[in-house]
């Protein structure tokens, strides 16, 4: 148990893979943008473990060409133009985290995201889910310089919520979303049950906490209240 001085006021989540399940939307754009290329479908699960890093990867992923391939733009671009036509069809909270904001919201606390994803598609997307309560915070890539892992962006929630970063606890699927909670002073919680590369190992994150379910965060919280 990582020990804070000061009282903790916020908990700020990832977005795809740790609070939002995203991934069955984006399985259904990256397969069809290849049937649009004639090119053979990938398995649900190839698709699901590269979501968290973004439209580029799952380019690389489904068509195995780099940024210096002359179709690699065009097609990136119509990905996401796809995937805006079905953002949130399939995409619902992971199962646990609609309790535990429950939670957090009777106990005072703030929650807020703080993802990687472009506010062109953070915004659509928390507009359709229209989560409540809702969230005191949303911080995207436009919001900061340097995106996670630089820890600007738990700095940023300070800000916006009003406290300091060691009284955020940050949750994340990937090892940038542990870096910046730890380099900003954040509490950090691996969430084991994302979007976790194929042999990537979140418990060498170095994050406070690690979990397999949603379910496992609010004990965690508890601790700091």
């Amino acid at each position: 148990m990582k020990m804070n001085k000061l009282p903790l006021r916020a908990v700020m989540f990832d977005l795809d893979g740790t609070l939002l399940d995203t991934a069955p939307d984006f399985v259904v754009v990256v397969n069809q943008l290849l049937l649009e290329q004639q090119r053979p479908v990938l398995p649900d699960a190839t698709i699901r473990a590269g979501v968290s890093n973004g439209s580029k990867a799952l380019i690389r992923l489904a068509f195995g060409i780099d940024e210096s391939n002359t179709d690699f733009e065009p097609l990136r671009q119509r990905l996401l133009t796809l995937y805006l036509q079905h953002i949130a069809v399939h995409t619902k909270p992971f199962p646990g985290i609609e309790p535990l904001l429950e939670k957090i919201a009777e106990h005072q606390l703030a929650w807020g995201i703080a993802t990687n994803k472009p506010e062109a598609y953070t915004t659509p997307l928390m507009d359709a889910l229209n989560i409540r309560p809702a969230p005191a915070s949303v911080i995207c890539p436009e919001h900061v310089q340097r995106s996670k892992p630089d820890p600007e962006s738990m700095f940023l929630a300070g800000k916006h919520l009003g406290c300091e970063p060691q009284q955020i606890i940050f949750i994340g699927d990937h090892k940038r979303d542990i870096d910046c909670g730890r380099d900003a002073g954040s509490i950090t919680i691996a969430a084991a049950y994302g979007y976790v590369d194929e042999g990537d190992d979140p418990t060498q994150w170095n994050a406070d906490y690690c979990v397999n379910h949603a379910d496992e965060i609010w004990p965690i919280i508890q601790q700091y209240l």
